[in-house]
């Protein structure tokens, strides 16, 4: 039985539509994730002995002819086509799904993702040429899917599935979060067999990157966070110390075109025992001086996990600072104070690791007053690189609903989430801030950060000393920087 994995195209004219990003986008720094939770379903089905064909049409900058066109030449008969989905692609998405069943009129098409999941009626409803959307984390909802296909049995027996059946809508029982995640194949082997790294790019880490998940879930409550409220849930579930540094020892030894290792757990850090008992095999396999790493870590980290980290090969962290104002940072339940966050960027520059700072506008209470607050405390805190978005509030989570009932979303029209170009948009309305607002503010916060002659001369400096930084600097600078200077079109 043969298994079509597709990561659709979007917006291909204007770059890299990066579709399972926390905010799903063309980004103004030319980043572009792996569609990792796709393909680590494709690999469960792999292991399962299906055989599988994988399209990232996103990464080629494919559009859809191209992408038929790719897919017929395989000559092979699906049956079953998989499609990622994202809210602002999700018409998009569903009608290429369509358009598939035209061309595979036999095979079962179904769409995952978060906004199927927080939408599932609605979502099958799109096109009805579309069977069925699986609802969390959909590993094993696709491998059980494989076999009742394969077997002729009944889908009331799938769990997480949502399906057609005579003109209605059946919604069978949930399926549970995975458990032990050593059994789902390493992302670095499916990375090497179905795609080419070098059609990724993270601004943060050398080039070219790879990344993996160690764990699933996280425990945090972020009111905005999109996946821990729809795919994965709060319990943070994890791959055993071995088997995390098994892919790093695969990675270093199969693929040596790869620079460094992207960790993009929710949380790497929640678990500081963990992180050390890694960072502890990994200086004892030597493999810290082989290859480098960074993961998103929140500002609870103290100095002495930094600092073994960065024995250990870690070259960056990424914090959700998201505001400079201890009442934003309240409304969003982000479990941090402005102290706790000075303390952690102080800790991490003392341990020589370097800092990408996310910020974020138009939260519950945002004033221009709180904005500038952000901004002030970013300037200030002067890490390496920073990002400045606006709320983008998902389908299925807290902020979605906050805005919902408020009034604040601009429209239900999923296709203004982003701009024409692929790019950032904002969709929702304060009371005393306007979407348009939001989105000047931070064009503007941009600007001010990576225009200051003294950050300048820092990555001048850091250009200098590092190949690997000139590369990357570099690689960002020219993604950046028709973002910094273009200029405003006249009205």
């Amino acid at each position: 039985m043969n298994i079509l994995f597709v990561n659709p195209p979007f917006k291909a004219e204007y770059g890299k539509y990066s579709r399972e990003a926390r905010s799903a986008m063309i980004t103004n720094s030319g980043v572009i994730y792996y569609p990792l939770w796709l393909l680590y379903a494709a690999g469960v089905c792999k292991k399962e002995k299906y055989k599988v064909t994988f399209l990232d049409a996103p990464a080629k900058q494919m559009n859809h002819n191209q992408s038929f066109e790719w897919i017929k030449e395989k000559k092979e008969k699906y049956a079953l086509i998989v499609i990622d989905t994202s809210t602002p692609s999700i018409y998009n998405d569903s009608k290429f799904a369509g358009d598939l069943k035209e061309i595979f009129p036999e095979a079962f098409i179904i769409l995952v993702g978060t906004h199927p999941t927080a939408l599932p009626e609605e979502t099958l409803m799109l096109d009805k040429r579309i069977d069925a959307v699986a609802i969390g984390e959909f590993d094993y909802i696709i491998r059980d899917l494989a076999k009742t296909i394969e077997n002729k049995e009944d889908l009331k027996n799938v769990k997480g599935l949502v399906y057609k059946k005579d003109n209605t809508i059946i919604k069978n029982e949930k399926m549970d979060l995975i458990t032990d995640l050593d059994k789902i194949p390493f992302a670095a082997e499916l990375i090497k067999e179905f795609l080419n790294p070098r059609d990724y790019f993270f601004a943060a880490s050398a080039y070219p990157e790879i990344q993996i998940f160690t764990g699933r879930g996280c425990p945090a409550r972020c009111y905005f966070c999109v996946y821990p409220q729809t795919i994965h849930g709060h319990k943070y579930r994890v791959r055993s110390v071995e088997n995390v540094v098994e892919e790093f020892e695969y990675i270093v030894n199969k693929m040596p075109e790869v620079k460094e290792v992207v960790i993009e757990d929710d949380t790497f850090t929640i678990d500081k025992e963990r992180v050390k008992q890694i960072c502890n095999l990994l200086i004892e396999k030597g493999l810290n001086k082989k290859i480098k790493w960074l993961c998103n870590a929140r500002v609870n980290l103290d100095y002495e996990t930094m600092r073994l980290m960065k024995k250990a090969g870690c070259k960056l962290i990424i914090p959700g600072i998201e505001s400079g104002n201890q009442e934003m940072l309240n409304n969003m339940k982000k479990g941090a104070t402005i102290k706790q966050i000075e303390e952690y960027v102080k800790s991490a520059k003392k341990a020589r690791l370097l800092i990408h700072a996310c910020y974020m506008v138009g939260n519950k209470g945002e004033t221009k007053e709180t904005m500038e607050d952000t901004l002030k405390f970013a300037i200030k805190l002067n890490t390496d690189t920073a990002q400045f978005y606006t709320l983008h509030p998902y389908p299925g989570t807290e902020a979605y609903n906050w805005a919902v009932e408020k009034g604040y979303l601009d429209n239900k029209n999923y296709e203004n989430w982003i701009k024409d170009d692929g790019t950032h948009n904002c969709v929702i309305n304060l009371d005393n801030i306007s979407s348009k607002e939001l989105v000047e503010f931070c064009d503007y916060a941009r600007k001010r950060y990576y225009l200051r002659p003294k950050y300048i001369l820092k990555k001048v400096g850091q250009s200098l000393i590092s190949w690997d930084e000139l590369v990357r600097n570099v690689k960002g600078f020219f993604n950046i920087a028709p973002k910094l200077f273009k200029r405003k079109k006249n009205k």
